[in-house]
């Protein structure tokens, strides 16, 4: 009976987890750049009444082992990372990455080191600085900051060059090359908030290098310039898993609920 009511509890716990993920799935549902989330289940070990045992010809058939369930557990919360719808904007600073590929950013106060995004609502600053919507630097292919001081007008291309633009329309000088980094496995990536990510040790096996948008090699996607990635959130698909959620939690609130009447019948047979 005790059985019953603690797999009913592994229950609630793993739907709660389930809402938690949707509720969060919801609110990011305009968040430039987000990967929307999903709770994967698993069953805990099974008790094991009695053992298997095997056929003897001539004699007795095989018997299978008889095995009770002890509840449910969280197996995993992933991030999907597929692509998001593109948001048309016609802002030179705002860029899609088209296919596979994160930006590198450095928040400030960060002096090495980077960390990844897909949200390209970029900025300059009044350094002329590109910068993220926080005031992090957007990093260069080769590492370094990108400058846009003093050019009048400037163009970027599919593969993340920037180049500047004469008075009269004619192809300046180039200025830099906008960086993109690829990573082995995303969903091992770990979520630092303000739409950034952090390389952990199972989302790549070596250090994360900075490579060209469009480059063959990588793999990596191209640049959309004027284009933004939104959220690939599916309010279709995330109300539906709430309500299974909600149905689910009630189940399993009902077997708490049902054994718990199940003892109380067994008290009153003393009475």
């Amino acid at each position: 009976m005790l059985r019953s009511m603690y797999s009913g509890v592994s229950g609630m716990r793993g739907f709660q987890t389930k809402l938690d993920v949707i509720g969060n799935n919801i609110a990011n549902v305009n968040t430039v750049g987000f990967k929307s989330g999903r709770v994967m289940f698993q069953d805990i070990l099974s008790q094991t009444v009695s053992g298997a045992s095997m056929a003897e010809a001539d004699a007795r058939g095989g018997k299978n082992a008889q095995q009770i369930g002890l509840g449910v557990t969280v197996a995993s919360v992933d991030s999907l990372h597929t692509a998001g719808s593109a948001m048309t904007t016609n802002v030179p600073t705002d860029l899609r990455i088209d296919g596979d590929g994160f930006f590198a950013v450095r928040p400030a106060g960060m002096e090495d080191g980077f960390y990844l995004t897909r949200a390209g609502n970029f900025s300059v600053d009044a350094a002329g600085q590109l910068v993220t919507a926080d005031g992090g630097l957007v990093l260069s292919s080769d590492g370094g900051i990108i400058s846009l001081a003093g050019v009048n007008a400037y163009s970027i291309g599919k593969d993340g060059s920037i180049v500047g633009v004469n008075a009269d329309g004619t192809t300046g000088d180039a200025i830099a090359t906008i960086g993109v980094v690829q990573v082995q496995n995303p969903n091992g990536l770990e979520k630092m908030g303000a739409n950034l990510y952090r390389s952990t040790v199972n989302s790549n096996l070596e250090e994360l290098a900075l490579g060209i948008p469009g480059d063959p090699e990588t793999g990596s996607g191209t640049i959309v310039a004027g284009q933004l990635e939104m959220s690939n959130v599916d309010l279709t698909s995330e109300f539906t898993e709430m309500i299974v959620a909600q149905r689910g939690f009630q189940s399993n609130s009902r077997i708490i609920t049902t054994s718990d009447e199940i003892l109380q019948e067994l008290v009153n047979l003393k009475r």
